[in-house]
């Protein structure tokens, strides 16, 4: 117990909580439209923004950096919304190209950078044991409104408001998580729960769950074995979906 420290672990946690607040009800949303790779998207404009203002000077953590980052997204949700209404059919294709062309972006804007791969890296896998609790305090005040109007307002939002709020969800995410744990955080509750033949609210409070015991098992089981905290939360959440899946099965022949 003594390689577990609080005080680290305790703010990483909570940004993990944070994340599952708007990601899980979000990812059931993506999953239903059946537009997986948005969030990648995204999340990878949202990062080209991000690495934009950092070539152009400003502060690591200034709020300009957010701001860029957060109207970066924001257009990009406005662009997506736009092929749904035009190229229906293979929007999936295009948010695939949009993300690769984002991600290649950043590649070029960074190739002069000597310290371009570490911020690639920070940008992909996340700094989630960095965290502070004035970062998560303003966090979690944009996640509360984002979940407040998602749960009251959903059906006034229509297509551009979902994209809007998942563009202000993702972008801070990005910044306190990564891409990686964007994308499983989104994705993997919602698949394990749709799996599970759940609806409603106890799909709802499954995929709280199971994210909840990937973010807790990969810290903890990163911090004991030295390995980056991302990537091992990423592998847990995976764990802890298949295994939601694999107990019900169980249950369900018994």
């Amino acid at each position: 117990m003594e390689g577990l420290e609080l005080q680290i672990l305790g703010p990483a946690f909570l940004a993990g909580l944070l994340v599952l607040a708007t990601h899980v009800p979000l990812g059931q949303e993506v999953l239903k439209r059946g537009i997986i790779f948005i969030d990648l998207a995204i999340a990878q404009i949202a990062g080209l923004g991000i690495i934009a203002a950092h070539s152009f000077g400003f502060e690591v953590d200034g709020w300009l950096v957010q701001v860029i980052a957060g109207v970066s997204a924001m257009l990009g949700a406005v662009l997506l919304n736009f092929t749904e209404k035009r190229w229906q059919q293979g929007q999936e294709a295009l948010i695939g190209v949009i993300f690769i062309l984002a991600a290649t972006t950043g590649i070029l804007m960074l190739a002069n950078n000597p310290h371009g791969g570490e911020h690639l890296q920070e940008l992909l896998s996340g700094q989630i044991l960095w965290v502070d609790l004035p970062r998560l305090l303003w966090v979690g005040l944009l996640y509360a409104v984002i979940l407040l109007l998602w749960l009251r307002f959903r059906k006034q939002l229509g297509n551009l408001g979902f994209y809007l709020l998942f563009a202000l969800s993702v972008t801070a995410s990005v910044q306190l998580v990564g891409v990686y744990l964007v994308f499983s955080s989104l994705i993997i509750p919602a698949l394990a729960t749709l799996r599970l033949g759940l609806s409603g609210k106890r799909r709802l409070l499954w995929g709280y769950l199971i994210g909840i015991a990937g973010f807790a098992t990969g810290l903890i089981v990163s911090t004991f074995t030295d390995l980056p905290s991302g990537p091992m939360i990423v592998w847990c959440l995976a764990v802890s979906g298949l295994a939601a899946i694999i107990m019900k099965s169980a249950f369900v022949r018994t």
